[in-house]
């Protein structure tokens, strides 16, 4: 790949970035991704073809891993595709669009000015001070006031919000959105419901961590796992010594799985059983009954096979 030096001497050229990149791009970008893009703003100052196969060899990156950080950058609207070849979008100019779109954001000034009140403000300010070291690009600004409108959350959520993220080296929009969005849907509003939401969360952890241990599971829950102990826990409102209970259970099943578990414990719930007293009075009963109907198939020498599948209590409670 040959390349034409500017007019200036190439030892004393310069590529430049502005500042937005390191603000609002790379530290969401894997390395290699990095060393792409940069590469591809040094090129372009020469206006020459390229080939992706030159600049993998160049910077000794697969031919595949080229493709998908031109995408990448293509997602993010940093590289517009043409016929012909890419496009290098100006940040600063691709910034200064985002501030100015009319009735989606606002200035930063303008964001501060429009908060309810000054302690909105200090929250903004207290973010960019914590968790961008005073360097929070603009368009945070209008982003952090069309959440406090768009989520109803108080100052101290607000900042908690982008706490946790930046806890977890998350600090980009996607994240930190779809962490809103949760919280939203678990109606949190102020920290009063942000601190409950911590302390269900942490109920919730340990119970799964407690239930993996009497299973004997020695791999991660799966996502289907886990909703159903959410299940039992935020819907139902169970303990774990009312679980417990079903997890005895699940000793007599050679084929046990959390579908049992799921079928039993929502069947308690559904007979407003709230207590582990509730539950063992109720299986005490069940025992009873299946006791009795084997009692009379015996006499009658009649089984009801249509009754016994796997959603009936016959199934649940056949060897109780």
């Amino acid at each position: 790949m040959k390349l034409e030096q500017s007019d200036k001497n190439f030892l004393f050229s310069e590529t430049k970035l502005p500042d937005v990149f390191f603000t609002e791009y790379m530290s969401q970008a894997s390395g290699d991704y990095i060393k792409v893009y940069l590469y591809i703003v040094f090129l372009s100052k020469y206006n020459k073809e390229v080939k992706i196969n030159d600049i993998s060899k160049t910077l000794n990156i697969p031919f595949k891993t080229i493709q998908e950080a031109i995408a990448y950058w293509e997602e993010q609207e940093v590289l517009i595709k043409k016929n012909n070849g890419y496009i290098v979008v100006d940040l600063q100019e691709k910034e200064l669009n985002k501030l100015y779109s009319p009735r989606l954001t606002s200035s930063p000034e303008t964001a501060l000015s429009n908060t309810k009140n000054q302690y909105r403000a200090k929250a903004i300010e207290e973010i960019n001070n914590s968790c961008f070291q005073g360097m929070m690009s603009p368009s945070w600004y209008n982003d952090i006031d069309l959440w406090f409108n768009k989520y109803g959350f108080d100052e101290q959520v607000m900042i908690a919000l982008f706490r946790y993220c930046l806890e977890r080296s998350a600090l980009h929009r996607n994240y930190i959105q779809a962490v809103a969005e949760s919280w939203h849907k678990n109606h949190i509003q102020n920290f009063t419901d942000l601190d409950n939401y911590y302390a269900k969360q942490e109920k919730l952890s340990l119970i799964k961590k407690q239930i993996s241990k009497k299973l004997g599971l020695s791999r991660q829950l799966t996502q289907y796992e886990s909703a159903y102990i959410e299940k039992w826990v935020v819907d139902y409102s169970y303990t774990m010594d009312i679980i417990e209970i079903a997890l005895k259970k699940t000793t007599s099943k050679s084929n046990f799985n959390f579908d049992y578990l799921d079928k039993l414990i929502s069947n308690w719930h559904e007979h407003n059983l709230r207590t582990t007293s509730d539950v063992n009075n109720y299986l005490a009963q069940m025992k009873v009954q299946n006791q009795n109907k084997k009692a009379l198939e015996k006499q009658t020498n009649y089984k009801s096979f249509e009754q016994r599948t796997y959603n009936d209590l016959d199934s649940l409670y056949a060897n109780n």
